[in-house]
């Protein structure tokens, strides 16, 4: 039975109650409030839910994750970025970023980044929890993605592009400088294509919570949102 969640209940259900039909339905109800979604990701789940819906909070099994050794740059992708043809910075323009995915998409209806949504990773922003990778053409931002960073692990929440490879040259970016600091995965949620020609993979939810206890307390070996370096790609 699904569980539902009051304003004043922050406790999730065991990741192994959610449904199997839709695949990873943990609970249902509560809020946005930004305690209550970093306990949600430290828990394994996350927010994903339609305008007009209640908030429905998911853990799937099997994760997509990526793991920043495996980071797979195809060659025309390496020869783009050592065109440099787009400024890839860090955290220098979230809200312009979260602004970006939630706007329409060729192939949806709406958005599942509701205002309210925007509004509370904004705040998680300003509390130093979710961070962005903007990039940049001139002075005009041409694409991105934002996600959560607890211990040496990375949420990955959403990223779009305005310009040919913009997003994609901001995810290696990042991706790479999350390696250099010691982070061991990268939260992916959801399997695409897109990200599967980067090298995600899937792992069991058992696994996934593994990775959780092991890593959410650790810390990261250098300050990894300091202004990002031009990609240097053999």
């Amino acid at each position: 039975m699904l569980k539902w969640l009051s304003r004043s209940n922050f406790d999730f259900p065991p990741l192994d109650k959610a449904l199997h039909e839709p695949n990873g339905l943990l609970a249902a109800g509560g809020d946005l409030d930004p305690q209550r979604l970093i306990q949600a990701y430290r828990h394994g789940c996350f927010p994903w839910y339609q305008d007009g819906q209640p908030i429905l909070w998911w853990s799937p099994d099997p994760r997509t994750v990526l793991f920043p050794e495996e980071l797979h740059v195809s060659r025309s992708l390496a020869k783009f970025i050592r065109q440099q043809q787009y400024q890839v910075t860090i955290d220098q323009a979230f809200e312009q970023v979260i602004h970006g995915c939630a706007g329409p998409r060729d192939y949806a209806d709406g958005t599942w980044i509701t205002t309210p949504m925007q509004d509370a990773y904004c705040q998680l922003h300003h509390m130093g929890v979710a961070h962005s990778a903007e990039a940049w053409q001139g002075n005009e931002l041409v694409g991105g993605l934002y996600g959560l960073a607890i211990g040496r692990l990375f949420f990955g929440e959403s990223m779009f592009s305005r310009a040919d490879n913009a997003s994609k040259v901001a995810f290696v970016t990042l991706v790479q400088r999350l390696k250099a600091a010691g982070f061991v995965m990268i939260d992916c949620q959801m399997p695409t294509q897109h990200l599967h020609s980067f090298g995600a993979r899937a792992i069991s939810r058992r696994e996934f919570a593994s990775y959780l206890r092991r890593h959410l307390d650790e810390t990261p070996s250098q300050d990894w949102t300091s202004q990002a370096d031009p990609l240097s790609l053999s």
